[in-house]
């Protein structure tokens, strides 16, 4: 089976989640030769080599000054170019922002079959099949292609493991975009201030809720989260309420995280939360009611005010961390 997979760059650098998903891909593909990537965007040849290592054989790398902004239709032109190129079984990416709107453009371009969100994927004969969470994560769906015709696939952030598997050597070959029509044109990428990574990419999240009671007092997980080097994030009930700006939200209707460790203090734990959060490895929850439902899928939870738990946990983190 031959794979080609789309490595996704934010601020002229590769994203941790190409690793997850080269992982996988070498794994579809038995083999290097059948294991190919696909680089998009400004300066992503000189890019190229910090993928030696990873199991694929060939980088294609589409470079160019009109490819600084994501596009979708400068993007997929440049990886439709690579998937002509490569002629692959399988398109991998994961389901990032980025790849939930790339990639089911490029399957109707491309007349392919489509599987998102994939918690689990293996081959099946010139397809695959693989497990997707359904309705809010309260059931798993079993999803396959037949590989009668290309397939396309994103899997989930922080699932799989990353390993190397290649033995550093890599040919990178350029591909070009066909030029945009102008229809669609990115003016700019607003960005929030935080330094620290994305919710989806975090391996350490804090979050707040409604309890939180104001913006002023998400500092208090700031000050944690700025110990154990986590990224802060919030409910829909604190966004709602102002206390937290959408690109902090996780849940249905905000962002899908899978960290290895999520803090939810003063979260109750509504289906639409629990939904973006609940595949975390490590659950760790703080509420005056014992009878939340975030307890119901905590690995430890605390019962008692979180203005006095977690200034506590910040202490004990400080201590063990020095």
């Amino acid at each position: 089976m031959k794979v080609l997979v789309f490595i996704e760059l934010r601020d002229g650098k590769i994203k941790s989640s190409a690793h997850e998903a080269l992982t996988v891909g070498a794994k579809l593909a038995g083999g290097a030769a059948n294991l190919a990537a696909v680089l998009v965007g400004q300066a992503s040849a000189g890019l190229a080599g910090q993928l030696a290592g990873w199991g694929a054989d060939t980088i294609y790398a589409a470079d160019s000054t009109d490819l600084a902004l994501y596009n979708i239709q400068t993007f997929s032109g440049a990886v439709e170019a690579a998937i002509k190129a490569f002629s692959p079984n399988v398109v991998l990416g994961v389901a990032s922002p980025m790849g939930r709107d790339l990639f089911p453009r490029l399957a109707a371009r491309m007349n392919g079959a489509i599987l998102t969100d994939l918690t689990a994927i293996e081959a099946s004969g010139n397809g695959i099949s693989g497990t997707k969470p359904m309705y809010s994560g309260k059931c798993l769906a079993e999803v396959a292609t037949d590989g009668s015709v290309i397939s396309f696939a994103t899997i989930r952030q922080n699932v799989f493991p990353a390993n190397k598997s290649g033995n550093g050597n890599a040919t990178v070959t350029p591909v070009s975009a066909p030029a945009a029509d102008g229809k669609i044109k990115t003016i700019e990428i607003r960005k929030g201030k935080s330094a620290k990574p994305d919710l989806t990419e975090a391996s350490v999240i804090i979050s707040g809720g409604r309890a939180m009671g104001n913006a002023d007092n998400f500092k208090v997980l700031v000050e944690c989260a700025d110990v154990i080097g986590a990224t802060v994030g919030a409910s829909r009930a604190a966004v709602d309420s102002g206390y937290a700006s959408h690109e902090m939200q996780v849940g249905q209707t905000g962002k899908t995280v899978n960290p290895n460790l999520y803090i939810a203090c003063g979260i109750s734990g509504s289906i639409q939360h629990m939904a973006g959060m609940r595949t975390s490895k490590i659950i760790v929850a703080v509420n005056t009611d014992k009878e939340a439902p975030i307890f119901g899928i905590a690995s430890y939870g605390i019962v008692g005010d979180l203005f006095q738990v977690v200034p506590l946990l910040t202490q004990k983190f400080k201590a063990l961390l020095k």
